[in-house]
């Protein structure tokens, strides 16, 4: 079996861990620590995250979108798949390297996804993105974390609390949709969702294209008028 080797090491701004992306071939994964955070083969359930979301939008002439992480740009390449020409996607990775691996030695897998004119790829973070928007945007997906929690750094939290969730519904146009990918389920993040304002739908997806192997979960949250 050909051995996984280090490509690149990154450290995640306002934390003290490192985002290291691993290379086997023609696979990639990128890890924090020992927890794989993604894997070239395992796309589907981050397509799915785009596909959905974008299917709750399709009475939008011009949706807006903007993503909160680039990782291996399965979400993004989804998203452009199926918007029309007058969509806009901006995404905000908060890593820097990232957009260097995408252009570098993940560009085989990137394609010609991030000079797309309907995309905007910003070194930015996702929260200070929500929280200097007002009524801007249709849908935001997050996928910056393997759940509702702040794994790749505590400040992510602000995310997903209380007060995270109603700096996204005021980012959000009327009827405008949170996604949310998780590696399984919360309770408490669901009830916070309708606490803050949103109709809430949990969708469970397959991690593969295929129909067997392991359930990520999705959360669509609408904004209500």
């Amino acid at each position: 079996m050909i051995p996984w080797k280090q490509i690149d090491i990154a450290r995640v701004p306002g934390s003290d861990v490192e985002l290291r992306l691993m290379q086997r071939g023609d696979e990639f994964s990128m890890k924090l620590g020992q927890n794989e955070l993604m894997n070239s083969r395992l796309s589907g359930s981050e397509e799915a995250l785009a596909t959905l979301a974008c299917r709750r939008l399709e009475a939008v002439k011009a949706p807006h979108l903007l993503i909160g992480g680039l990782g291996m740009g399965f979400t993004l390449r989804a998203a452009l798949a199926v918007l029309g020409p007058k969509a806009r996607i901006t995404v905000a990775e908060l890593v820097p390297a990232v957009i260097g691996w995408a252009r570098g030695p993940m560009a085989e897998i990137f394609g010609d996804s991030l000079d797309d004119p309907r995309a905007n790829i910003l070194s930015v973070d996702v929260i200070e993105m929500i929280g200097s928007h007002s009524s801007a945007f249709d849908a935001i997906l997050l996928d910056v974390d393997n759940g509702p929690e702040g794994l790749i750094r505590k400040a992510n939290d602000a995310l997903y609390d209380f007060a995270g969730l109603t700096a996204i519904r005021r980012a959000l146009r009327p009827g405008g949709v949170l996604a949310v990918w998780s590696s399984g389920p919360n309770p408490a993040f669901s009830r916070r969702l309708r606490d803050a304002g949103f109709d809430v739908n949990e969708v469970a997806v397959r991690a593969t294209t295929r129909r067997s192997g392991a359930r990520h979960l999705i959360w669509f949250a609408t904004r209500k008028a």
